[in-house]
């Protein structure tokens, strides 16, 4: 009983870590340097589990379909939407870069709307409405003594941040896609209870050869080449790994198995209120009232979509 909602819940715990390894690493390697390390990693890891629980190191019964939806979904919510989260996090902070992820129930409605079909109720609507007014209250604040709404964030980092909340909401739809297809090939148990690993493997490796390829086109061989050097950075890269990629995503896949997509998306978008307290205490970030509020405003929003 309740098994997908703990696994959603324990999804939005090692996001939270996530999010704090990420953002320290992200200063040290780089946003393309640690998101390279970040998906050899979780190539590294997946493969161990589906070669010592399927006897292969590669993903089980996947056809070019499979492959393509995954792929797509690793290109849209890894290379896109990861590239301009870890890049909010250099401008904006772990913190607020996670609070603009609550846009992802947001941006999965519209896009399953478009490509499943699937129809978002006034409800939903008001859901999205409530979730913006919430991170709204907690980017905007009045300044100087016109009392005219500044921006308190770098617009840059703000226009990332919505890009990285975009791209995880559209990633989900095509995982969906790629999922269900996915599930009527397998033949095996085993293969079928790894199902949602195997999957985030194929999406690592859209991701490697996308952030590879950007490595490239930007220039930045020598810069990413020497991020091995840097232990401590390396350090939290792999405990980014483990909790976000490697665990977090899988399971997160995991918990719409065992429960509604809508509660388990609730659920995990947790992680802003989560972040909350470490934030203030290991990165001496301040909270204030109103940001508080807003943030439990944006998961009020949230969950008003699949009510």
């Amino acid at each position: 009983m309740y098994k997908g909602e703990l696994i959603a819940l324990t999804v939005a715990l090692l996001w939270t870590v996530t999010t704090l390894a990420s953002e320290v690493a992200a200063k040290r390697l780089s946003p393309v340097g640690l998101n390279i390390v970040r998906m050899m990693f979780t190539l590294f890891f997946l493969s161990i589990l589906l070669w010592v629980t399927c006897g292969s190191p590669f993903p089980q019964d996947a056809d070019a379909e499979t492959w393509l939806w995954l792929s797509l979904s690793g290109f849209v919510g890894y290379v896109l939407g990861d590239y301009c989260l870890f890049n909010s996090y250099l401008l904006i902070g772990g913190r607020f870069g996670q609070l603009f992820m609550t846009l992802a129930p947001a941006a999965a409605s519209v896009f399953g709307l478009i490509l499943l079909g699937e129809r978002m109720s006034p409800l939903a609507i008001l859901g999205m409405l409530i979730t913006m007014f919430g991170i709204g209250m907690s980017v905007l604040s009045k300044g100087g003594g016109h009392h005219r709404l500044n921006l308190k964030l770098p617009l840059k980092g703000v226009l990332l941040g919505i890009g990285a909340g975009v791209g995880q909401g559209i990633g989900l739809v095509l995982s969906k896609m790629g999922m269900v297809h996915y599930e009527g090939l397998i033949t095996s148990p085993s293969a079928l209870d790894v199902m949602p690993f195997a999957s985030t493997f194929i999406r690592a490796v859209t991701g490697l050869v996308g952030f590879t390829l950007t490595m490239l086109l930007t220039g930045k061989t020598r810069k990413v080449a020497s991020v091995c050097r840097d232990r401590r950075g390396m350090a939290f890269a792999l405990l980014a790994t483990l909790t976000g990629p490697f665990l977090g995503v899988s399971l997160s896949l995991m918990a719409t198995l065992y429960t509604s997509t809508g509660i388990a998306q609730t659920i995990m978008a947790m992680t802003p209120i989560f972040i909350l307290l470490p934030s203030w205490y290991f990165f001496k970030q301040k909270v204030t009232p109103l940001e508080i509020l807003g943030a439990i405003i944006s998961v009020v929003g949230v969950a008003l979509f699949f009510v």
